[in-house]
């Protein structure tokens, strides 16, 4: 006679950090509701699941379709920083197919993206850049991305100029940072 046995250990094919996904058409809404929820665990473990599907060129074809791309947009300015480097890796995957690279430029991710120039993440800048530089084989998105690059290190630049300008302006800070 057989004894049923219980393991104190997890199956092995179980992933904590992942969202569950639905079967079928659900799936994509399913996890496109979820990138949109308050809860940050979920959140980020939706973005783990995006991240598997968006290899398949149907599935970033849907996800166009359905959305996806404004919440990841919104997605972009989260104050959790694991947030925006699953965005930006989903965000890169994405662009890695035709259709992905369209939907950039339809629903003006690039300007988005443009803001996390300067992010204190070295992996979401790694992220970006592999992005506009898939976003460059397309000759529309090439234009598009080096106008909002352009943009963005003019801000950056013009911030720096400020800060330099102010500490012209107060030499008793100066003084601080000579002292590093």
């Amino acid at each position: 006679m057989a004894h049923a046995r219980i393991s104190m250990y997890m199956p092995p094919d179980i992933n904590p950090t992942q969202a569950a996904i639905a079967y079928g058409c659900r799936a994509l809404p399913k996890l496109n509701e979820e990138l949109q929820s308050e809860d940050l665990e979920t959140r980020q473990k939706a973005l783990m699941a995006l991240c598997d599907l968006m290899h398949d060129p149907e599935y970033v074809y849907e996800a166009i379709n359905i959305g996806c791309l404004e919440s990841l947009k919104a997605l972009l300015k989260d104050s959790d920083h694991m947030v925006r480097i699953k965005t930006t890796e989903v965000l890169h995957i994405m662009a890695t197919h035709n259709v992905g690279r369209d939907g950039f430029l339809e629903h003006d991710i690039i300007p988005a993206l443009a803001l996390l120039l300067n992010d204190p993440q070295r992996i979401c800048r790694e992220n970006l850049h592999q992005t506009y530089k898939q976003l460059a084989q397309l000759p529309s998105g090439r234009l598009a991305s080096c106008t909002w690059i352009w943009w963005a290190l003019a801000l950056l630049v013009q911030g720096y100029v400020r800060t330099q300008a102010s500490r012209r302006h107060c030499p008793q800070e100066e003084d601080k940072s000579s002292a590093w």
